[in-house]
């Protein structure tokens, strides 16, 4: 760990965290993750997905998304995107705000990164086959540094969770848990 990391928290948001299961031990290792960078002095970067009163950056050709904005009533309570209460942002976190699923896109985070001088990401989060992945993808691509925290990652579908942790990410980060982070 080095003052040119940050800790990537997610979409660890109320509305998120109640779609996965051993919901309780992921949140565990993700406050163990925080408290590991607050005394290691790393950045912490908390994302979160929202969208405008009427969705307007919804468009009907995004699969994903249109769901939400057809069913407005389901999403229009703010409260329920918001950062899980347990892992708060403190003052001096970051907190980025996206419109897709990818980090980087609809947010500010790539100018954040630059003006911190980070290189080096350690990625954490809700759902691995959405957030982690597509940001891992982007952030390969624009040459970060990469580390995932097997352990502080959680899919609603466990099979495709663990091939993209075993599989897929270490073409492209470290993958290791809380734990062996702690280590290093």
């Amino acid at each position: 760990m080095n003052n040119k990391s940050a800790l990537l928290v997610m979409d660890v948001q109320n509305n998120i965290v109640k779609n996965v299961s051993g919901q309780e031990k992921l949140i565990e290792n993700i406050k163990l993750a925080i408290k590991t960078a607050r005394i290691a002095s790393m950045k912490i970067i908390y994302v979160r997905v929202t969208f405008r009163p009427g969705f307007p950056e919804i468009s009907e050709n995004n699969k994903s998304f249109s769901i939400i904005k057809a069913n407005p009533n389901r999403f229009s309570d703010l409260a329920l995107s918001e950062i899980l209460p347990d892992i708060t942002p403190e003052k001096n976190d970051i907190v980025v705000v996206k419109r897709r699923i990818s980090a980087f896109t609809g947010s500010d985070l790539e100018v954040v990164l630059r003006g911190q001088q980070i290189n080096h990401l350690v990625l954490c989060g809700i759902s691995t086959s959405g957030v982690v992945l597509s940001t891992i993808r982007e952030a390969a691509d624009k040459d970060y540094k990469l580390t995932v925290l097997s352990d502080c990652c959680a899919d609603n579908d466990e099979e495709v969770h663990n091939v993209l942790l075993t599989k897929i990410f270490p073409r492209q980060a470290e993958v290791i848990s809380v734990r062996d982070w702690l280590k290093k």
